[in-house]
């Protein structure tokens, strides 16, 4: 490697040995063409002090050094410095300066007026807006002509979700879990983090809940006051509806498991009953709708969000079929949850682990392990994925939760 001629301090600091980051950073130093010095390294002296240490990073050109303190930023790794954080204006609505600062899910906070600021509205895939002494998260479409916007690294540091070995609430689960006797060691932890929580618990569906015959499970939580909101998309609704009214899903006798006569009619059948009754809540008000996850939320006045897709058939009044509008409405429900429980809808549940910050705990149960491992790879790396039958885990969680 040619002598370095661009070199900067960073500092990590947190449970960097037991998750092993420190290790990580290193590998990134070494693999993205730099070098690495340790200047100082203090190690927690128990399992609950945290460690921290100064790096001296050297590349061979400036170009280099600032690819590779972008990929350590995302780690934790910040530019020790005085300096405060360094922002530009746009110069038109949803447009930002070429080198603005791209969030994570991670606690963010930047030096301003001579200290360190909490950003608000955390989420991976935006941009820090500051004004008026304060920092919030804002997507690029919301971004208006003169905000002020953060760039580059300087006077920013994330504090990553550490695992270490108290604190790894979850190490009880991983995405192997296969047999019934493993599921149920799993579900019980999970009831125990939903009896235990401070926050809200939010649920996101897919139509696979109604299919697999969890409908009642799921109900059972709903009237237990567990869940404190629904975010789905118009089929699940839909097909809850022609469960509830017909007692069919997809035209499949959900007692039976056989297929009725004329039953692929009855979905559309369903959204013909709501429409008439003028929405899902005049329709529970009105008796059409007297049983079900939908009129359950109704009843409960826990509130749910319909988010529309190309496929839909309808759809039902209340599903939002503009994508930014369905965005907000999920964006809103999310604030002040503590967990997130993701049952077997892929495209909902990466829409929703975008939206969340890093430290709301997140559980993603799907028949398909690679669903949990497409989560963590855009981004979602909290969640938790239990790989089993929806329908098995939903009925073990609401025997563990309503008992």
């Amino acid at each position: 490697m040619p002598n370095s001629n661009a070199e900067a301090l960073i500092q990590i600091e947190g449970h960097i040995v037991d998750s092993d980051l420190l290790r990580d950073v290193f590998d990134l130093i070494i693999g993205s063409g730099g070098r690495f010095e340790i200047k100082d390294f203090v190690i927690g002296r128990t399992n609950t002090e945290v460690s921290l240490a100064l790096v001296k990073v050297s590349a061979p050109s400036p170009e280099r050094l600032a690819l590779i303190l972008n990929v350590l930023s995302e780690r934790g790794c910040f530019v020790v410095s005085e300096r405060a954080v360094q922002t530009k204006s746009s110069t038109k609505d949803r447009t930002v300066p070429d080198d603005f600062y791209s969030t994570t899910n991670y606690r963010t906070e930047i030096r301003l007026n001579g200290k360190w600021i909490g950003v608000g509205n955390q989420r991976m895939d935006g941009v820090i807006v500051v004004g008026g002494g304060k920092a919030v998260v804002k997507k690029l479409r919301e971004v208006c002509r003169g905000d002020r916007i953060v760039c580059g690294l300087e006077g920013v540091r994330v504090h990553p979700e550490f695992k270490d070995r108290e604190r790894d609430e979850f190490a009880f689960m991983s995405n192997e879990v296969s047999s019934e006797k493993k599921v149920s060691i799993a579900v019980e932890k999970v009831a125990e983090q939903i009896r235990n929580r401070k926050g809200g618990l939010l649920v996101v569906a897919g139509p696979v809940v109604i299919h697999t015959g969890a409908a009642d499970s799921l109900c059972r939580m709903i009237r237990g006051g567990f869940i404190d909101g629904l975010l789905t998309g118009n089929a699940l609704a839909v097909h809850d509806i022609e469960n509830a009214l017909f007692g069919t899903s997809l035209g499949i006798d959900t007692s039976a498991g056989t297929p009725v006569d004329q039953g692929h009619r009855n979905h559309m059948r369903a959204i013909n009953a709501v429409n008439k009754a003028g929405g899902i809540k005049n329709a529970v008000r009105k008796k059409i709708l007297k049983s079900g996850i939908m009129y359950e939320c109704v009843r409960h006045n826990v509130p749910f969000v319909l988010a529309g897709s190309l496929r839909d058939d309808g759809p039902l009044p209340e599903t939002i079929t503009d994508m930014n509008t369905a965005q907000e409405a999920y964006a809103r429900q999310i604030k002040g949850a503590e967990m997130v429980l993701m049952l077997s809808t892929m495209l909902h549940s990466i829409a929703t682990g975008n939206m969340l910050p890093a430290w709301v705990k997140t559980i993603c149960v799907d028949i398909n392990p690679s669903v949990v491992t497409k989560l963590s790879d855009r981004g979602s790396s909290q969640t938790v994925g239990i790989v089993t039958d929806v329908g098995l885990f939903l009925h073990l969680l609401a025997n563990r939760l309503c008992r």
